[in-house]
């Protein structure tokens, strides 16, 4: 696989956010700027570094790890813009991988909790984070859909909590961790249709949902699945 220069990785940035970016209704001035200075090449794996910002879903892990990986740029960028992260916000991620989405949140968020199944993709994200520098980033290892989601109720309420995954459907558990005015984002549905799905708590008890795209997306582990047959 060729190597490329630092100029070659900028160019490959730029056209990312022109070609991929742009044209899927990213238009936040601040979210193109991240995008433009944050390096995604040194999140991604080694053997993947020249697809750093190719138009696709890229395996995670050494070896890879069935179903784990970085999500597509476009994908990244439009979960971002649309939570509209807050600088007082603290942030709940499930599905560290390589802890660039997490870089990305701790760029506009007051702090990031960003839970990751696989421990050894838990320890590179970690490693990532610090080599470029994020101090309000922590990844934790945890089983995020485990004893009722548990490990998510630690530090609740969140202001922002995003699953770096698709899901079946929204767990109700997770949705009552969200403070008053808080943003879930995920992927939900199964294939061939899923949905970017952004619910707000409106209320104790209320709440209100919009699916605004469709994409698809790898499972996040774990998280329940019912039963699509009726009876």
């Amino acid at each position: 696989m060729t190597s490329q220069t630092p100029t070659s990785f900028d160019q490959a940035r730029f056209n990312m956010i022109e070609q991929q970016i742009r044209p899927w209704e990213v238009l936040d001035p601040q979210v193109l700027a991240l995008l433009a200075r944050m390096r995604r090449e040194d999140f991604v794996p080694a053997a993947h570094k020249a697809l750093a910002f190719v138009d696709m879903e890229l395996p995670l892990g050494q070896p890879a790890v069935d179903g784990e990986t970085m999500l597509a740029p476009r994908v990244e960028a439009r979960l971002l813009q649309d939570l509209a992260i807050q600088p007082t916000d603290k942030v709940l991620e499930i599905g560290a991988g390589s802890g660039f989405m997490a870089a990305l949140l701790a760029s506009l968020a007051q702090r990031v909790v960003s839970l990751e199944i696989n421990e050894s993709l838990a320890r590179t994200a970690r490693e990532n984070l610090q080599k470029t520098g994020f101090t309000n980033a922590e990844v934790r290892v945890a089983d995020a859909a485990a004893n009722n989601f548990a490990a998510c109720a630690t530090e609740a309420p969140w202001n922002v909590i995003l699953l770096s995954g698709s899901v079946a459907e929204v767990p109700s558990a997770l949705l009552s961790l969200l403070a008053p005015g808080g943003r879930l984002a995920a992927i939900v549905g199964n294939e061939p249709v899923m949905r970017a799905t952004f619910i707000t708590r409106t209320g104790e008890a209320s709440y209100v949902t919009a699916q605004p795209w469709d994409t698809l997306a790898p499972r996040l582990r774990n998280f329940p699945e019912p039963s699509r047959f009726q009876f």
